[in-house]
């Protein structure tokens, strides 16, 4: 088991607003119901632990897309949305930012007592990642924040974030348990060594590879070690640029929502009557849910689900994000009394953008499409953190 991947992000000062907290809470736990009712506990590690499709998530929940700022307010959204039915999913996050990170010990034990997990175990584990990618990988990153996700069946995930004062950067770190190395189906490059099975007891003797592969992590060449992980480099420029995108990709959702006949056909298949902007976001929000791996190299893309709060690459659209909520909350709801017409409606809709894509090769033109965000953000209720009050202790 090797670290999945690694993701360079550029410091980034400011806060998340109240009004997206509470969406960013709302959408990733909506997207996680999805993922687990769909593809399992597995597959929801398995893309925590990618780094592009954590960058993708943070961008189509509308933080700003190439920000360090992402990874805690993402995790901050999934504890927090998830804590209520952690037993029901069987999905348990622990730790975060700071003082936060420090409380992971004893949450792991507690969940073990719960679930009958060897505490300890899961505890030194815990503090092995972090050890390793604060002191033994020689990169110049401090840990400064550190989530330990664990599965019911004992599969864990590590996403951590560390600062490097001297190049003005943070790295964000990914590992994920030997028990799952792929999308469900779709192979993920991400994930490095053999596959041990699904380990509960991880001083169990069965477990005792993967005690050995940590620690032989701890000795490897560190460039060695990072030239094995998935790594996302992102720019230190703020705005979306064109070539941040793959504007293939886009132009196949923008002719989804906004050709008549393509459209008309994507409100048959969701059974649901949509504007055009409401299905753009939800055919984004879709292929988070259902991409395979070669989907995310361009998580700029996403944030034209819902914006950014900064607005870049244009303001969060409110009545869009609450439509986009309303759907999912909707057909999760008739999912769970069998009806699950609305939930099959979401994947195909993810297969037909794609189709379009492959057939049609639509191609956006970028700077087109920010004009017509830009003009129609006000009938949208457009907002930024700019448009907020200042209050006392706000960097804005």
């Amino acid at each position: 088991m090797k670290r999945s991947g690694f993701a360079d992000l550029p410091l980034h000062g400011g806060r998340v607003p109240s009004w997206l907290a509470e969406r960013m809470t709302r959408l990733g736990s909506a997207i996680t119901e999805v993922l687990v009712h769909d593809y399992g506990r597995s597959a929801f590690l398995s893309r925590l632990s990618d780094p592009f499709w954590f960058q993708a998530l943070g961008s189509v929940m509308g933080m700003d897309w190439h920000s360090s700022g992402i990874t805690t307010s993402v995790m901050g959204a999934l504890k927090r949305g998830l804590a209520a039915r952690a037993d029901e999913l069987g999905i348990f996050i622990c730790g975060g930012r700071g003082k936060f990170s420090r409380n992971t010990p004893q949450e792991l034990r507690s969940i073990a007592e719960r679930r009958g997990f060897d505490g300890e175990a899961l505890v030194r584990t815990s503090r092995l990642t972090a050890r390793i990618d604060n002191n033994a990988i020689a990169d110049g990153f401090q840990i400064y924040l550190h989530c330990f996700v664990v599965t019911a069946e004992g599969e864990w995930a590590v996403v951590q974030q560390g600062l490097n004062d001297h190049s003005g950067m943070a790295r964000r770190y990914h590992w994920h348990s030997p028990a799952v190395r792929n999308f469900v189906a779709e192979p993920h490059t991400g994930i490095v060594g053999e596959n041990q099975g699904v380990i509960l007891n991880l001083v169990d003797s069965q477990a005792k590879p993967a005690q050995e592969a940590l620690l032989n992590i701890s000795r490897e060449d560190p460039v060695k070690t990072l030239a094995e992980a998935r790594h996302l480099r992102l720019p230190r420029h703020h705005d979306v640029r064109a070539h941040n995108v793959n504007l293939k990709r886009l132009g196949a959702v923008l002719a989804v929502a906004y050709e008549r006949d393509l459209h008309d056909f994507a409100e048959f298949l969701l059974l649901e009557n949509l504007g055009p902007r409401t299905l753009q976001s939800l055919a984004l929000v879709a292929e988070v849910v259902h991409g395979a791996p070669s989907r995310f190299s361009d998580p700029a893309r996403f944030s034209f689900a819902h914006g950014g709060k900064d607005r870049h690459p244009f303001p969060v659209p409110l009545k869009t994000y609450d439509e986009s909520l309303d759907f999912l909350r909707a057909s999760l709801d008739k999912a769970r009394i069998g009806d699950e017409e609305k939930l099959q409606g979401f994947k195909r809709l993810d297969r037909f953008v794609r189709s379009v894509e492959t057939r049609l090769e639509p191609q956006a033109d970028f700077d087109a499409v920010i004009e017509h965000e830009e003009s129609i953000s006000p009938s949208l209720d457009g907002r930024s953190v700019f448009d907020d009050k200042p209050t006392q202790g706000s960097l804005f």
